[in-house]
């Protein structure tokens, strides 16, 4: 027997680390939600046995706990590196916290579907939504500041912050859809930019010189 492997420590095990089954458990909740992060079926996934998970974890409760835990530490890890960067153009610095909203749905919008399914399990689990309500604090505090450091007004800061959490959440759900034009979410960065970062600097909203077309999925609807 190998000198790296305890006496009761299967080889598959080893092979397999702690965060091997959190990611696959993480993409479980992206395809299916909670419900589908099972053990068993995380072991097919894997090709294991339910003994490597067992090295891990005590069980499925500690299984969800610690993936809990580590979304929680990412998010609030992307958010400190968020606070700490500062360009010296407020504007600049409040489109870099738009690109980086918006990029952070996923390339495959997989953390957008996570977050989705974390709200709805927050929806009969009180720790869960607690954790979200901090969370949500966290990045409603990061907009806030943001916005007061452009517009010198706390109220005013406040409400914006709320609003460009709302276009955030908004433009990851329009992103969402299938067939979406290519050009979508170049449009919607651009009307955030204009009418909520860049009108808050007094610069008047001017469409660009060659707008592209309103995708079907966002283009208003006559009366």
């Amino acid at each position: 027997m190998s000198r790296n492997l305890k006496p009761s420590q299967p080889a598959e095990s080893v092979r397999l680390g702690r965060d091997d089954w959190l990611d696959a458990a993480f993409m479980a909740v992206v395809e299916g939600g909670f419900d589908q992060v099972r053990v068993l079926t995380l072991a097919n996934r894997l090709g294991v046995t339910r003994g490597s998970f067992y090295w891990h974890f005590a069980d499925h409760a500690a299984l969800i706990a610690a993936l809990l835990e580590r979304w929680l530490a990412r998010e609030r890890s992307s958010n400190a590196q968020l606070e700490a960067a500062s360009h010296p153009d407020p504007v600049s610095d409040l489109e870099a916290v738009l690109d980086a909203g918006l990029a952070h749905a996923g390339a495959d919008l997989e953390n957008m579907r996570f977050e989705l399914a974390l709200r709805g399990l927050g929806r009969r689990d009180p720790a869960v939504a607690q954790m979200l309500l901090s969370v949500d604090e966290q990045r409603l505090a990061l907009f806030r500041a943001k916005f007061e450091r452009l517009t010198g007004d706390r109220r005013r800061a406040v409400d914006l912050a709320a609003l460009f959490y709302l276009t955030i959440i908004g433009s990851n759900q329009a992103l969402s859809r299938p067939a979406n034009p290519p050009q979508l979410k170049d449009y919607l960065r651009s009307v955030i930019t204009r009418y909520l970062i860049a009108a808050q600097a007094g610069e008047a909203p001017q469409p660009p010189a060659a707008p592209p077309p309103i995708p079907p999925s966002v283009a208003p609807t006559a009366p």
